[in-house]
């Protein structure tokens, strides 16, 4: 066992071939500023930020698995680990400037990781969404592989 932390968010994070790294730091403020955690009065409506609690940040290149046909997932929406781990250190790093305490798996590493779904939210952040980003400009970080290294079309 690495330790035990209390942490407010357990966040597992994919970087897919889309992904750059303005979306780094967007991902790491929605993180911070999403208001789920309870007031007072129980409402959602505290954030990271409000509370100063941490958050478990996990690499977890599994989320872009393909499934769509066949028995055995395929791992090609998953950007390469030479392009999604400095993009995930980028979110911890930004969090850790936000004044969020952050615990951080290792990249690429098998981790047995076990936490308690304490409260009724379970969300999706997804750096498609973040304002601005109409998907001009430079190409996607890792674009044309996947995360085996296979070209791709």
């Amino acid at each position: 066992m690495w330790g035990q932390l209390a942490v407010a968010f357990a966040v597992l994070i994919g970087v897919t071939h889309e992904d750059r790294e303005g979306d780094s730091a967007w991902i790491a403020r929605k993180i911070a500023e999403l208001r789920v955690l309870a007031d007072d009065q129980g409402r959602m409506n505290r954030s990271l930020l409000d509370t100063g609690e941490a958050a478990l940040i996990v690499s977890q290149f599994t989320l872009f698995t393909g499934t769509r046909s066949g028995r055995r997932p395929r791992l090609t929406g998953a950007a390469l680990p030479t392009v999604a781990e400095p993009l995930v250190t980028a979110v911890i790093v930004s969090l850790r400037t936000l004044g969020i305490p952050v615990a951080a798996g290792k990249f690429g590493a098998d981790m047995t990781i076990n936490f308690v779904a304490d409260g009724p939210v379970t969300t999706l952040l997804d750096s498609v969404e973040r304002p601005g980003r109409d998907g001009l400009g430079a190409a996607p970080l890792g674009a044309g592989k996947d995360a085996r290294g296979t070209a791709t079309a």
